[in-house]
């Protein structure tokens, strides 16, 4: 079998449009097959090419999303497709030590600042009640009326 030079670069040659979509449905046996046999080239060489072109596919996605991340004021950390990194090591150790957040939990306040950052962007001003409370008060209001005059009428 050939095994060529891992330090050899894949060729840069577009790929064909088929394998382009198997890539993307993430049916990467067929493409790599197709591939090599479109091309007539071996199975590793069609391997990295695949995977040259998924890295690539990636960075762009990132660039895209980080892009969009600093247009709306959310930090690039809490988007990217490694979710397995590390918190910062510059905090403090006690405060890291006391204070322990999920990943998802980090996430959402990173989302959560974002909005709020839009918001007074845009100039908007945050009721003094929310509009669920607005609602309960309401209801209480009405139910204390009814019982008073049900409580005048019967009692």
């Amino acid at each position: 079998m050939f095994n060529p030079d891992p330090s050899s670069k894949p060729s840069n040659k577009k790929l064909p449009k088929a394998v382009i979509m198997m890539i993307e449905k993430n049916n990467l046996v067929m493409a790599i097959k197709t591939l090599a046999a479109d091309e007539n080239i071996s199975m590793d060489e069609a391997k990295l090419r695949i995977d040259a072109y998924e890295t690539k596919l990636k960075v762009e996605q990132q660039q895209k999303l980080n892009t969009i991340a600093s247009k709306q004021g959310i930090s690039n950390h809490a988007i990217s497709f490694d979710r397995e990194q590390e918190p910062d090591d510059d905090l403090d150790p006690l405060i890291k030590n006391r204070v322990k957040t999920t990943k998802q939990s980090r996430v959402f306040k990173s989302l959560q600042k974002g909005v709020d950052s839009q918001l007074n962007d845009l100039g908007y001003k945050k009721p003094l009640l929310p509009y669920w409370l607005k609602r309960l008060l309401v209801i209480a209001v009405v139910m204390l009326g009814l019982f008073w005059i049900l409580w005048r009428v019967f009692g």
